[in-house]
């Protein structure tokens, strides 16, 4: 009973059924290759794990046919599996999440789920860059790093003291750094805008200061 179980197929597939589930998968795997480049946010991209997930999706689907509703198969292709390690670390969590994205459609694609396959790779996708181009999830940071050099020259007021004053809600003196034999500090300040808008205005006014010069101001970790 229980070999005539494992030998049972409720859905035979034939060869017109292969070619289709493996386009269906080809193509939901383009797509969402397509999604991850336009989603993707970090500076490390990589055209190798693109390509991945496209052939990830494509393998996915002719493993599902493999196995069909055979629990033999089902077992076995675990077996095999374990024997395998990945060594390759995953630097972002949404790697992960694409993936899995693969693995899913891929899955679809192999038992025949075709509509199932291109209305989750569409509806995904159109999820993912919603809240990619939206930043819905991000956080506003209004902190801004401001560093610069000042040139005493033996004067004791610091006349940029105003500007801060005048253009931020708020400044803190994080790091001070005298430069030895030439009578300048480097100074870097935690800032927070009373109006960003007005961030140039702010920076040409630090400029015109007298014996202010190097200005730099970086947010987000880039610098303005």
């Amino acid at each position: 009973m229980f070999n005539e179980f494992q030998s049972f197929n409720m859905f035979p597939v034939t060869i017109s059924e292969i070619v289709t589930n493996v386009i269906v998968a080809l193509i939901c795997g383009l797509f969402i290759a397509h999604i991850y480049k336009k989603s993707y946010r970090g500076a490390g991209y990589s055209a190798a794990f693109v390509n991945s997930m496209i052939i990830l999706t494509i393998i996915t689907a002719i493993v599902i046919m493999v196995i069909g509703n055979n629990l033999a198969r089902a077992f076995g292709l675990v077996g095999a599996m374990s024997i395998i390690r990945f060594r390759t670390a995953v630097k972002d969590t949404q790697d992960i999440v694409f993936l899995f994205f693969g693995l899913a459609i891929g899955m679809a694609a192999g038992v025949g789920y075709h509509k199932m396959a291109i209305f989750g790779s569409v509806f995904v996708g159109i999820i993912i860059l919603i809240l990619t181009k939206s930043n819905f999830t991000s956080t506003r940071q209004d902190e801004y790093l401001l560093q610069f050099a000042y040139a005493a020259k033996g004067d004791t007021s610091t006349p940029y003291l105003p500007i801060l004053n005048k253009f931020c809600r708020r400044h803190n003196i994080i790091n001070a750094k005298t430069i030895e034999n030439q009578g300048i500090m480097e100074l870097s300040y935690y800032v927070k805008f009373k109006n960003i808008s007005r961030n140039p205005e702010f920076i040409k006014a630090l400029d015109n200061t007298h014996g202010v010069k190097n200005i730099n101001l970086f947010f987000d970790e880039e610098q303005i």
